[in-house]
């Protein structure tokens, strides 16, 4: 169990793709990205997630689930699924809300969430279920998986490593620390939990009690904090949803740049092999 605090320069830039795939659409990002919705059945229902790689790359990659913010499967999350796929991995957006269901106000935000993380195991087979989907598709490793998620979707990623799913990485961008698996289990693999450390919606008590329960079930977890920012701080929107709605929330391109190249670092050791090269 580690705890850091980053120091963060201006200097920090974040690397990122600038052309966002059609909601609904196949659509090219660049010259080797494809993107696509696709659909996966869970107990009956239909879920839409996004699916993000690049087709000129041999070889299978390894494949980084990505889990959205409590608003839902929003253009946000598509473009951070295409970030990845333009860096090599085989990236897919997962619904947490079905049919691809979006939230425009945290009332509604909050039911929908709440309503995920008070069935945890009905949450954890979505993410088993998405997982059956892409496995056999052309390029995906599924010997080597991460998750990572985004406020909601932090605390999902977090409790998958609870649940002792089988990621090699699971990655929190200022997720919420909150336990919903009954019995953890230890995780073969890399927790990063990455907050603001002037994040008024995680209390530190939270972040520590989180800490606990992963070193009492021996699992390789690291808190990483950063001055200076607010919950949701990797979001270039947030400043304009606390205006709109009076949150606590920032957008800090510093921490957004750190915490990115945090979570590449940790790939690049657990995932072992090299991606493969462009045809």
């Amino acid at each position: 169990m580690r705890t850091m605090f980053l120091g963060l320069g201006m200097g920090l830039m974040l690397a990122s793709v600038n052309t966002w795939g059609d909601e609904g659409t196949l659509g090219r990002m660049g010259p080797k990205v494809e993107t696509q919705t696709l659909t996966y059945s869970v107990d009956g229902e239909q879920y839409t997630g996004y699916l993000a790689q690049d087709t000129e790359k041999e070889g299978k990659r390894p494949l980084v689930l990505v889990v959205h913010e409590w608003w839902g499967l929003s253009d946000y999350i598509r473009h951070r699924t295409e970030q990845l796929a333009a860096l090599g991995y085989v990236a897919f957006a997962v619904d947490m809300y079905g049919s691809g269901k979006t939230a425009t106000h945290p009332d509604e935000a909050g039911s929908f969430s709440k309503a995920v993380m008070s069935d945890w195991p009905g949450a954890r087979h979505n993410l088993e279920m998405a997982i059956d989907t892409l496995k056999d598709k052309q390029g995906v490793d599924a010997s080597r998986m991460a998750i990572i998620g985004y406020c909601f979707g932090g605390g999902i990623a977090l409790n998958a490593a609870l649940d002792g799913m089988p990621f090699k990485a699971a990655v929190s961008f200022h997720g919420s620390p909150g336990q919903v698996v009954d019995t953890p289990s230890h995780f073969d693999g890399r927790v990063i939990i990455q907050n603001g450390l002037d994040d008024q919606m995680v209390t530190q008590s939270a972040l520590e009690s989180l800490l606990n329960t992963f070193e009492s079930v021996e699992t390789d977890a690291t808190l990483i904090q950063y001055p200076n920012a607010m919950h949701a701080f990797t979001n270039p929107s947030a400043d304009a949803k606390a205006k709109e709605f009076g949150l606590p929330l920032a957008y800090n391109a510093a921490a957004d740049a750190a915490s990115w190249q945090v979570m590449l670092n940790v790939f690049n050791k657990v995932f072992a092999a090299p991606l493969p090269s462009a045809k």
